[in-house]
Formats: C-alpha cells, sequence, structure tokens
C-alpha cells in the first residue's frame, strides 16, 4: 500500500500546500490502494500514520527562493533528519518523523520514500493558497494520480 501525507499549516496560506492536495485527491474519489492523510503541523502525527505503508509520499511547501509553484521531488533520505539530542514535540517535523519511522519500524518501514515541496508565494496568514501553489496542486494531483492510479482523474 501507499500513503501520501499532506503536510502544512492551513492557517498560512500556501503552507497548506500539503492538506490542500490531500482535500484534491479526496474530492477526486481517491486514488484506489493508496491511503491519503492530512498530516497537518504535527510532525508525531505523520510517523503514525505511516502504518503498513511499502511506499510513502510526503507532501509540504517550501521556500527556497526557486519560481513559486516550483514542484521538487526528492528521495526521502535526502531530506531525512536523525533525531536530535532534547527534540521536543513543538520541534518535531515531517522529516523528524521519517527518522523516527525508520527507527521504529525498522524492516517494516517503506523500501520507498519520495518528498514534493511545492515552493510557496505566500506564506503570510490567512487561510486559501495563491493562484500560482493552487495550479501546481493540480498538476502534482494529476501527476500523482498517473503514477499510483495509471490514469488521470478528473475533479
Amino acid at each position: 500500500m501507499t500513503v501520501i501525507i499532506g503536510c502544512g499549516n492551513l492557517l498560512r496560506s500556501d503552507d497548506g500546500a500539503g492538506p490542500m492536495l490531500i482535500r484534491k485527491l479526496w474530492e477526486r474519489g481517491g486514488i484506489p490502494g493508496v491511503r491519503l492523510a492530512d498530516g497537518g503541523t504535527a510532525g508525531m502525527d505523520v510517523a503514525f500514520q505511516i502504518g503498513d505503508a511499502n511506499e510513502l509520499i510526503l507532501v509540504d511547501a517550501c521556500e527556497s527562493g526557486a519560481e513559486p509553484g516550483t514542484i521538487f521531488e526528492i528521495p526521502g533520505e535526502e531530506v531525512e533528519t536523525p533525531p536530535l539530542k532534547d527534540l521536543n514535540l513543538h520541534d518535531f517535523r515531517w522529516d523528524h518523523a521519517i527518522a523516527m519511522g525508520r527507527w521504529l519500524m525498522k524492516s517494516r518501514f517503506p523500501k520507498k520514500v519520495t518528498v514534493f515541496l511545492i515552493e510557496a508565494e505566500n506564506l503570510s496568514y490567512g487561510f486559501g493558497l495563491s493562484k500560482t501553489v493552487d495550479t501546481a496542486i493540480d498538476h502534482l494531483a494529476d501527476e500523482l494520480c498517473q503514477r499510483l492510479g495509471g490514469k488521470k482523474i478528473e475533479a
């Protein structure tokens, strides 16, 4: 089974890209054989959502200086942060969740982890994505549906 987890804060405009992608996939009827989860801002929740997945896909916003709406596809091990000494739950993010999940689950941890980061245009307080990031989310939703479900699922 594949699990897609959308991470981010819905109250910080484009930072809500991950959860909004999950909502779009739910509205489209999902992808057969794929579990969708809104990871929000709680990294610990992300770790528990992994469950029995063979493949894990994480989606979040980023701020790298690239053109807004740019989608980066990164192997999970390249962005995995090892657990840090004195780490607390307020600092625990999805990159820590990957490391913790790998440590806890050992051989049961998903063999394939992919992270999709979407370059944000606006991270200020407020609900709703910028048009640029919303368009990028539509493209990523189409791509994931094609890769995992074998077809484009129309909204």
